[in-house]
């Protein structure tokens, strides 16, 4: 059964890997590798720090992505220890990855870890659904340029949005436990 969904994981990337497209190649190359070690995500975050109405969708983006971190990169990547797509499909990316374990996919736990505490958070619907929107495309670009199968896009995007879940909840409760002593 799990070969069998690493078969169809294999060949929906290869599939995925037939649309390119020249002109397109070099952007999604570079805003995929806006993503290393989160530094989008983090100087957007940053950016919010600086006015107080935006200040709170700052701070906890900055928690989700570090517990995001700690959960895929120090946890899961390590135990599952699978290897990145060109190793076993006839892949070519188009960007160069250090890490050799592809799952779960860091940027988009990443990007889904920041872009979910601002969907409740920030103020603006517009900023709400770019914010979810440019998480979605940093998870597509990742299957684009070939580094990741997406099942590890799936499961990234799936632990980045239980970190903000967890974060944006403890928040509530630290708020609410404030309140109740003032």
């Amino acid at each position: 059964m799990l070969d069998c969904l690493l078969q169809i994981d294999g060949q929906l990337l290869t599939a995925i890997q037939n649309l390119h497209i020249s002109w397109l190649n070099p952007a999604m190359s570079f805003y995929t590798k806006l993503g290393d070690a989160g530094i989008l995500w983090i100087s957007l975050a940053l950016g919010l720090l600086i006015s107080k109405r935006t200040r709170k969708a700052g701070v906890l983006a900055l928690i989700a992505m570090a517990l995001g971190l700690l959960v895929t990169n120090f946890t899961i990547k390590p135990l599952v220890e699978r290897p990145r797509p060109w190793l076993d499909w006839p892949i070519a990316p188009l960007v160069v990855e250090d890490d050799p374990n592809s799952f779960p996919s860091g940027h988009t736990c990443a990007a889904f870890a920041a872009a979910m505490i601002w969907a409740k958070t920030l103020p603006g619907r517009r900023s709400r659904i770019w914010a979810v929107a440019l998480a979605v495309l940093m998870g597509l670009s990742r299957l684009y340029v070939g580094v990741h199968y997406p099942s590890d896009v799936l499961v990234g995007a799936m632990v980045g949005s239980l970190c903000a879940w967890v974060v944006w909840k403890a928040s509530q409760v630290w708020e609410d436990s404030r309140n109740r002593v003032l």
